[in-house]
């Protein structure tokens, strides 16, 4: 499990991206990179990670599911995915 600061960091950061998206956008097409500069960096979408619905975890991410490797090989096992077959695992 990923420790419950690091998932608000994700989400403030997630925040910011989507604020000033549109501003980042304009200064960009302009090529405004001085006042693209003071944007704060956490607003950068580069700056965010993916993280596991379940867990948290930001290693090992699946974008397809949404969910880490471990959590899926978990609920493949269990049947919680349908049309994934246990093959050698």
């Amino acid at each position: 499990m990923a420790k419950e600061s690091m998932k608000a960091r994700e989400i403030k950061r997630a925040r910011l991206v989507e604020k000033y998206a549109e501003k980042r956008a304009k200064l960009k097409a302009e090529g405004d990179y001085q006042a693209l500069s003071r944007l704060p960096r956490n607003s950068n979408p580069i700056r965010q990670h993916n993280r596991c619905k379940l867990t948290g975890r930001p290693k090992g991410y699946m974008r397809q599911f949404g969910i880490s490797r471990i959590t899926f090989r978990e609920m493949a096992s269990s049947g919680l995915i349908p049309g994934v077959k246990k093959a050698s695992w």
